[in-house]
């Protein structure tokens, strides 16, 4: 007697044994519960609005959201978190040799030499150390009085200085704002536009922007909103050195040139209490180093409560998109979250 397949229970089998692949590889060492449970236990502190996404091995590994009403898809403002895709937006001009970044801003913008600041760089805005104090704070609404960008930067340029540039480092919303505004020069395009054409497109983040709902100008430093599936889009760009989905948006030079120490000998002036004992790269904070002293693990806290990272020791990023203030406790909650997880992944670089 010949034996007879059903066909139709071949056609269930299939799945069900893709399930059981999966069900295989997550009793293996990809359970993320504790990181969840970690951040449950926390959710007074950081708020109703929070969801973890983890991305690895070109997929998203895990997604839990909180709050049924805050999806992934749901677009709220990151602050200073922006200021890693204005970083990218000034690299894709360097990739295509329009600048460098040690070109001097008065090479750009003229108003910068009648106030003797003939030696502020590109570098120097993006690094903090233009020399030109702010307040630190990174609120959508430090450009209200300006109606454009260029307004905003003439008025920065008018400013005074506590010490000369690349002599120490004061995190605050100028310098990137300066080096947007030099893109806007170069490409004699609106920033906001510039953004979309050279970043948030070509990566799908289809909920990013940096338009200020006020009316007044664009803030390259604490003004981006976008939602958590999005980030996670951009730093999956950075993960795979500038490409997404096999196109490439920035050069491997400009993200490790992105992801390196950037004057660490000079003294802070002043960071935000939950950056403290960082170096700063390039729109990110370098929260530690591999053996040979490259970024390892990178991240770019926002004042709404965000906190994307990068692990290349470990080939992944993730991020915890939260819709709060951020308060100097949650760096703990946040760096607990990331040992839970890097628990599940074990270092396959940086030994």
């Amino acid at each position: 007697m010949s034996l007879k397949i059903n066909p139709t229970c071949l056609k269930c089998s299939f799945p069900l044994f893709l399930l059981l692949l999966w069900l295989t590889g997550t009793a293996q060492g990809t359970d993320f519960s504790e990181a969840d449970a970690i951040i449950q236990r926390n959710q007074k502190l950081l708020g109703n609005n929070v969801i973890l996404l983890i991305y690895k091995d070109s997929q998203l590994v895990h997604q839990k959201e909180f709050n049924p009403d805050f999806k992934s898809k749901t677009q709220a403002p990151i602050g200073g978190s922006g200021q890693w895709l204005t970083a990218a937006l000034v690299m894709s001009f360097v990739d295509q040799g329009k600048i460098s970044l040690d070109d001097p801003v008065v090479k750009y913008i003229p108003s910068f030499s009648k106030y003797m600041k003939n030696y502020v760089t590109l570098r120097s805005c993006l690094t903090h150390t233009t020399g030109i104090e702010s307040g630190g704070k990174l609120s959508t609404s430090f450009n209200r009085k300006y109606e454009t960008l260029e307004e905003a930067i003439d008025a920065y340029a008018a400013k005074e200085i506590s010490n000369n540039p690349g002599k120490e480092i004061h995190f605050g919303p100028i310098g990137p704002a300066i080096a947007a505004r030099v893109c806007e020069v170069i490409a004699k395009k609106p920033f906001e536009r510039l953004v979309q054409e050279r970043i948030t497109r070509p990566l799908k983040m289809r909920m990013t922007n940096f338009v200020n709902e006020t009316g007044g100008a664009p803030n390259p430093s604490g003004g981006a909103v976008t939602t958590a599936l999005d980030y996670i889009n951009f730093l999956s760009m950075l993960l795979h050195k500038g490409t997404f989905e096999g196109k490439r948006i920035l050069s491997e030079q400009s993200v490790a040139e992105m992801e390196k120490a950037q004057f660490a000998e000079l003294p802070v002036k002043y960071t935000p209490k939950l950056a403290e004992g960082w170096n700063y790269g390039l729109g990110a904070w370098i929260q530690e180093k591999d053996a040979s002293g490259n970024g390892a693990v990178l991240t770019s806290p926002g004042m709404y409560g965000s906190w994307p990272w990068i692990d290349n020791c470990r080939n992944y990023v993730a991020i915890i998109f939260v819709q709060s203030v951020l308060g100097e406790q949650k760096r703990d909650i946040y760096q607990q979250v990331k040992d839970a997880i890097d628990a599940q992944i074990p270092a396959t670089k940086c030994k």
